[in-house]
């Protein structure tokens, strides 16, 4: 049996959390504002095995809520503004922190299945797709074209 190189959590955390690559801290994590490179560009790590699809907007939803909702109970409390003021200060507030918080979360959550070895991110699991999605298209493009003309 091959001896596994241990991957330490804090590091690919933080690194996810820079929206950076969880193995080398280096190439960029996103190509666009959600969008996971397939592969690292500065070390080559592949990153298309990631299944971060849920939990970071319930992870946003959640760090949004108490930070918001608390500010909220305070300034209603302290100053008992009109129900427009509130609208035109926290509606804003909810969304942009939540559209910041998510690339960042989302990247954390990338690193921490990096480092426990998740969904395929282990070159030995079963669950392990060899292929990266941009190849499987193409694969599946030739398939039917195939298929169509027997």
């Amino acid at each position: 049996m091959v001896a596994r190189k241990e991957r330490a959590l804090g590091p690919a955390l933080t690194n996810g959390f820079r929206m950076r690559c969880p193995a080398c801290g280096e190439g960029k994590l996103y190509g666009g504002y959600l969008k996971v490179n397939e592969h690292c560009p500065a070390c080559g790590e592949e990153l298309w095995h990631h299944r971060a699809d849920d939990a970071p907007p319930y992870m946003v939803i959640t760090i949004v809520g108490h930070i918001v909702v608390p500010l909220l109970l305070a300034v209603e409390m302290a100053l008992h503004p009109a129900l427009w003021i509130h609208m035109i200060v926290w509606l804003p507030m909810t969304l942009i922190l939540a559209l910041v918080l998510l690339p960042p979360v989302k990247g954390a959550l990338i690193g921490y299945q990096w480092v426990m070895r998740m969904h395929g991110f282990d070159p030995t699991d079963p669950e392990r797709d060899p292929v990266p999605p941009s190849q499987r298209e193409a694969e599946e493009l030739v398939a039917r074209s195939l298929a169509a003309k027997t």
